[in-house]
């Protein structure tokens, strides 16, 4: 039995001994354009910039400037389609591939994903700026009519390119249109107790995670400093504050007051962090990078709904987690 059990931890974690798991992958979620409705997939590939095809396209107003459920709530209603096959490791797209875009009262919006596009300049997402590929005049139209403001949608421009997260937490890491970090990780213990408090419960979709684990408790993923999924090694980096995103209902494209209302009493700075300056901040979820996403590209950097997830460091406490 230990010699079965030392050549399982060989094949997961190079070698070295590994915990019982603390929780199991329950989801993946991919959100190709920044702000619209996300995917949930069996597998992901990892890249240099998270998972593949995660937030590669946002929708930019007439200034350039990313759009964002925080000022244009009906991204929420805003339906993304890929084909299944995108989420394999080697697969590249074909010109029959597309990328579909629905949203109540529109017509389908199909974008080619091999097709070449026109570049243009100044695109800008929070601090960062640089050039992008327009995916032309009938995406254009689409989201302007849907908006009824001028609006283009562009595909981050990885050949020139770089976005890098925020090198007090992650230095060396890079994104794509995201907001901060590569990957957001929140557990559905987390949901479940939250929404014991709340008096309308919310689904996981309020927070926009990318790994949804279950089997831990809750809020247990905040503290998780080291951890693999399939012999990729994942830190976590800062504890994730919530924007107003979460308040919007992602089924109407409604904004409210909860479930920030109810965190501010449990998960906010003077909470969860009272030797740090207290700012009123609320987190739910954990922000993360690969290692392995700063090599070069190989096989293997994939990981599936059911995987096991082994945490070999965490924080002390909260009060000692980045944020």
């Amino acid at each position: 039995m230990e010699k079965a059990a030392s050549f399982l931890s060989s094949l997961i974690g190079g070698g070295e001994e590994l915990p019982e798991p603390k929780a199991t992958v329950r989801s993946i979620l991919i959100y190709p354009i920044k702000s619209c409705r996300g995917i949930s997939v069996p597998q992901a590939p990892i890249a240099s910039t998270g998972f593949r095809w995660d937030r590669q396209w946002v929708v930019v107003n007439s200034k350039g400037r990313a759009c964002t459920q925080r000022v244009e709530p009906k991204l929420a209603l805003v339906e993304v389609e890929m084909p299944p096959e995108a989420f394999s490791e080697e697969w590249q797209p074909t010109p029959d591939s597309y990328l579909v875009v629905r949203a109540p009262g529109m017509d389908p919006l199909k974008i080619p994903l091999s097709a070449e596009r026109a570049t243009v300049d100044d695109v800008s997402v929070w601090e960062w700026s640089g050039s992008a590929y327009d995916e032309g005049s009938e995406a254009a139209e689409w989201f302007s009519s849907y908006f009824g403001s001028p609006s283009r949608l562009v595909r981050f421009k990885e050949a020139s390119e770089i976005r890098p997260t925020n090198p007090d937490f992650a230095k060396g890491y890079k994104i794509m249109f995201t907001d901060c970090f590569p990957f957001l990780m929140a557990s559905q213990g987390s949901l479940d107790a939250l929404n014991e408090i709340l008096k309308e419960p919310v689904p996981m979709n309020r927070f926009r995670p990318n790994i949804l684990v279950d089997g831990c408790h809750p809020y247990s993923e905040d503290l998780w400093k080291t951890i693999k999924i399939n012999k990729l090694t994942f830190q976590g980096v800062k504890l994730c504050n919530r924007c107003k995103v979460p308040t919007v209902n992602q089924e109407t494209g409604i904004l409210g007051s909860e479930p920030t209302e109810t965190l501010l009493t449990f998960r906010s700075d003077e909470v969860l962090r009272p030797s740090h300056k207290n700012k009123r901040q609320v987190y739910f979820g954990q922000n993360l990078v690969c290692k392995e996403s700063l090599s070069a590209r190989g096989k293997g950097k994939i990981i599936k709904a059911g995987d096991p997830v082994y945490v070999l460091e965490e924080f002390p406490s909260s009060d000692e987690a980045p944020a």
